[in-house]
């Protein structure tokens, strides 16, 4: 069950995506003229609902011992997706799986090892418990941002990347939240490639909107505050992200 979230909630939550190792709860409360007691009370409610479900470090492996990190883009039926996620995390040196509601590439992997021959073990484990690899390859780089609706009132409302994956040879999975004056708002995806607003290599795999989760089809219709999922083999273009209404570069955890 979903809960509706006032300004204090979205505040905490803002926050917390922003540095929750070094905020602290009169941090917060200076910020929003409140209690520290009413924040510590609202983030136990936030983590009791689910919401907060954790606390994780952004480790770069690369700089452990130069271990590597892949992406593994995996298909499987939508009534086993949840099953074959908590499956995939049995592996040893998977560390993350996204479940999409998509029709192909509905889970994606992070795993990490020291060598390739581990990520190949990692790939024969995954296709032994019944996943389809459509895709791999080696993660470069991960970016975050807070998302910006949770913010300051007076904070810049534009198109913005919540989170940013780069692949070794240059493709990359970008998640963007599309600004209200973004050129591609209310237009159809079929019409975003006719006018050229999306380029050739670029796949739309995910649309959230709101409390739904759309499959990205040809007639679907992007609307303002959609957080949309783009994939391109090459590099998401700058033309690309401009039609979403996002200039800004994401913030880089290190």
């Amino acid at each position: 069950m979903s809960r509706r979230l006032d300004e204090v909630d979205k505040r905490i939550i803002h926050a917390l995506e922003q540095d929750a190792r070094n905020i602290s709860a009169p941090m917060i409360a200076d910020e929003m003229d409140v209690s520290p007691g009413t924040i510590r009370n609202r983030i136990n409610q936030l983590e009791d609902a689910g919401i907060i479900k954790g606390y994780h470090a952004d480790i770069d492996y690369e700089r452990c011992d130069g271990r590597m990190t892949n992406l593994f883009v995996c298909n499987t039926a939508a009534s086993e997706r949840e099953s074959f996620a908590r499956q995939a995390l049995t592996v040893p040196g998977v560390v993350n799986v996204r479940e999409l509601r998509t029709g192909r590439g509905n889970l994606q992997i992070k795993a990490v090892g020291e060598e390739m021959g581990d990520l190949t073990r990692i790939a024969k484990q995954l296709s032994k418990l019944g996943l389809e690899i459509e895709d791999e390859d080696l993660i470069q780089e991960e970016y975050f941002t807070p998302y910006d609706p949770f913010g300051p009132e007076n904070a810049t409302k534009q198109g913005a990347m919540t989170d940013m994956v780069s692949l070794s040879g240059g493709a990359e999975v970008i998640d963007v939240t599309v600004s209200a004056d973004a050129p591609i708002v209310d237009t159809a995806l079929h019409e975003a490639n006719e006018q050229s607003l999306l380029d050739e290599e670029v796949l739309i795999i995910a649309i959230e909107r709101e409390d739904e989760m759309l499959t990205p089809k040809g007639n679907t219709v992007i609307r303002a505050g959609d957080l949309v999922s783009i994939f391109a083999r090459n590099g998401v273009p700058e033309s690309t992200l401009n039609a979403f209404g996002t200039s800004d570069q994401p913030l880089k955890l290190s």
